[in-house]
Protein backbone atom coordinates (compact mmCIF):
# COMPACT_ATOMS: atom_id res chain seq x y z
CA UNK A 1 0.00 0.00 0.00
CA UNK A 2 2.68 1.99 0.53
CA UNK A 3 4.49 1.59 -2.47
CA UNK A 4 0.98 2.40 -4.33
CA UNK A 5 0.82 5.79 -2.31
CA UNK A 6 3.91 6.59 -3.12
CA UNK A 7 3.37 6.10 -6.91
CA UNK A 8 0.44 8.02 -6.88
CA UNK A 9 2.13 10.96 -5.08
CA UNK A 10 5.57 10.95 -8.23
CA UNK A 11 3.08 10.66 -10.69
CA UNK A 12 0.65 13.46 -9.03
CA UNK A 13 4.06 15.80 -8.62
CA UNK A 14 5.18 14.65 -12.32
CA UNK A 15 1.77 15.92 -13.45
CA UNK A 16 1.93 19.38 -11.71
CA UNK A 17 5.50 20.16 -12.75
CA UNK A 18 4.40 19.63 -16.67
CA UNK A 19 1.24 21.76 -15.75
CA UNK A 20 3.31 24.30 -14.46
CA UNK A 21 6.04 24.17 -17.44
CA UNK A 22 3.26 24.66 -20.23
CA UNK A 23 1.87 27.18 -18.49
CA UNK A 24 1.83 30.17 -20.88
CA UNK A 25 3.53 33.51 -20.36
CA UNK A 26 2.41 35.82 -18.33
CA UNK A 27 0.90 39.00 -19.16
CA UNK A 28 2.15 41.55 -16.64
CA UNK A 29 0.09 44.32 -18.27
CA UNK A 30 -3.02 42.04 -18.84
CA UNK A 31 -2.63 40.88 -15.25
CA UNK A 32 -2.57 44.94 -13.94
CA UNK A 33 -5.81 46.01 -16.31
CA UNK A 34 -7.83 42.92 -15.08
CA UNK A 35 -6.77 43.64 -11.31
CA UNK A 36 -5.21 40.24 -10.91
CA UNK A 37 -3.18 38.79 -8.13
CA UNK A 38 -0.15 36.43 -8.22
CA UNK A 39 -2.70 33.75 -8.63
CA UNK A 40 -4.28 35.38 -11.71
CA UNK A 41 -7.70 35.58 -9.12
CA UNK A 42 -9.54 38.48 -7.71
CA UNK A 43 -12.37 38.86 -5.50
CA UNK A 44 -15.61 39.59 -6.90
CA UNK A 45 -19.16 39.95 -5.43
CA UNK A 46 -21.95 36.64 -6.03
CA UNK A 47 -25.69 37.80 -5.93
CA UNK A 48 -28.04 35.10 -5.55
CA UNK A 49 -31.48 36.62 -6.70
CA UNK A 50 -34.23 34.92 -4.63
CA UNK A 51 -38.39 35.09 -5.15
CA UNK A 52 -39.21 37.94 -3.08
CA UNK A 53 -42.72 38.96 -1.32
CA UNK A 54 -43.97 41.12 -3.52
CA UNK A 55 -46.78 39.57 -6.54
CA UNK A 56 -47.26 42.49 -8.69
CA UNK A 57 -50.28 41.30 -10.74
CA UNK A 58 -50.63 44.51 -12.81
CA UNK A 59 -48.95 43.46 -16.31
CA UNK A 60 -47.83 46.58 -17.54
CA UNK A 61 -46.08 47.26 -13.81
CA UNK A 62 -44.61 44.23 -13.77
CA UNK A 63 -43.12 44.14 -17.58
CA UNK A 64 -42.18 47.74 -16.78
CA UNK A 65 -40.38 46.40 -13.53
CA UNK A 66 -38.51 43.66 -15.29
CA UNK A 67 -37.44 46.32 -18.51
CA UNK A 68 -35.80 48.40 -15.90
CA UNK A 69 -34.17 45.28 -14.77
CA UNK A 70 -32.62 44.59 -17.85
CA UNK A 71 -31.92 48.05 -18.70
CA UNK A 72 -30.25 48.56 -14.98
CA UNK A 73 -28.48 44.86 -16.26
CA UNK A 74 -27.10 46.30 -19.47
CA UNK A 75 -25.89 49.59 -17.92
CA UNK A 76 -24.10 48.04 -14.90
CA UNK A 77 -22.14 45.73 -17.71
CA UNK A 78 -21.18 48.68 -20.12
CA UNK A 79 -19.76 50.44 -17.19
CA UNK A 80 -18.02 46.96 -16.67
CA UNK A 81 -19.23 46.43 -13.45
CA UNK A 82 -21.58 42.73 -14.34
CA UNK A 83 -19.39 40.58 -15.39
CA UNK A 84 -21.83 38.04 -15.52
CA UNK A 85 -25.56 37.17 -15.23
CA UNK A 86 -28.42 34.42 -16.01
CA UNK A 87 -31.49 32.84 -14.84
CA UNK A 88 -31.67 29.32 -12.85
CA UNK A 89 -33.76 26.63 -13.86
CA UNK A 90 -36.66 26.00 -11.74
CA UNK A 91 -35.76 24.82 -8.31
CA UNK A 92 -36.95 24.40 -4.88
CA UNK A 93 -35.17 27.06 -3.36
CA UNK A 94 -36.74 29.60 -5.30
CA UNK A 95 -33.31 30.92 -6.66
CA UNK A 96 -33.86 33.24 -9.66
CA UNK A 97 -31.42 33.88 -10.98
CA UNK A 98 -27.74 35.24 -9.93
CA UNK A 99 -25.55 38.31 -10.95
CA UNK A 100 -21.43 38.47 -10.66
CA UNK A 101 -20.13 41.85 -10.15
CA UNK A 102 -16.90 43.00 -10.53
CA UNK A 103 -16.69 45.03 -7.23
CA UNK A 104 -14.42 43.68 -3.78
CA UNK A 105 -17.18 44.36 -1.63
CA UNK A 106 -20.66 43.63 -0.26
CA UNK A 107 -21.62 47.54 0.22
CA UNK A 108 -20.61 48.19 -3.54
CA UNK A 109 -23.13 45.73 -5.02
CA UNK A 110 -25.84 46.87 -2.73
CA UNK A 111 -25.72 50.19 -3.93
CA UNK A 112 -25.28 48.35 -7.75
CA UNK A 113 -28.66 46.21 -7.15
CA UNK A 114 -30.75 49.62 -5.37
CA UNK A 115 -30.28 50.64 -9.11
CA UNK A 116 -32.75 47.38 -10.38
CA UNK A 117 -36.35 48.14 -9.82
CA UNK A 118 -37.60 44.64 -9.62
CA UNK A 119 -35.44 44.79 -6.22
CA UNK A 120 -36.28 47.48 -4.77
CA UNK A 121 -40.55 46.30 -5.43
CA UNK A 122 -39.75 43.23 -4.10
CA UNK A 123 -39.99 40.99 -7.02
CA UNK A 124 -36.59 39.68 -5.83
CA UNK A 125 -34.86 39.78 -2.89
CA UNK A 126 -31.25 39.15 -2.95
CA UNK A 127 -28.10 37.25 -1.03
CA UNK A 128 -24.83 38.16 -1.65
CA UNK A 129 -21.62 36.76 -0.91
CA UNK A 130 -17.57 37.55 -1.96
CA UNK A 131 -15.86 34.88 -4.43
CA UNK A 132 -13.03 34.75 -5.41
CA UNK A 133 -12.32 33.44 -8.65
CA UNK A 134 -10.31 34.21 -11.80
CA UNK A 135 -9.78 37.92 -12.51
CA UNK A 136 -10.38 37.13 -16.55
CA UNK A 137 -13.99 36.99 -15.78
CA UNK A 138 -14.47 40.36 -17.44
CA UNK A 139 -13.47 39.81 -20.17
CA UNK A 140 -16.63 37.07 -20.67
CA UNK A 141 -18.11 41.04 -21.27
CA UNK A 142 -15.87 41.29 -24.55
CA UNK A 143 -16.41 37.78 -25.93
CA UNK A 144 -19.93 37.43 -25.65
CA UNK A 145 -21.61 39.78 -27.86
CA UNK A 146 -19.89 37.60 -30.64
CA UNK A 147 -21.78 34.70 -29.67
CA UNK A 148 -25.34 36.28 -29.13
CA UNK A 149 -27.25 35.94 -32.27
CA UNK A 150 -30.66 38.29 -30.97
CA UNK A 151 -30.54 40.21 -27.50
CA UNK A 152 -33.26 38.83 -24.79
Amino acid sequence: MKKYLITISLTLASLLATAQANTPEYDSTLAAKLGADERGMKTYVLVILKSGPANIEDRELRDSLFRGHFSNMDKLAREGKLVAAGPFEDNDSQYRGLFLFDVPTIEEAEGLVSGDPTVTNGIFVTEMYQWYGSAAMPLLLEIHPKLQKRKP
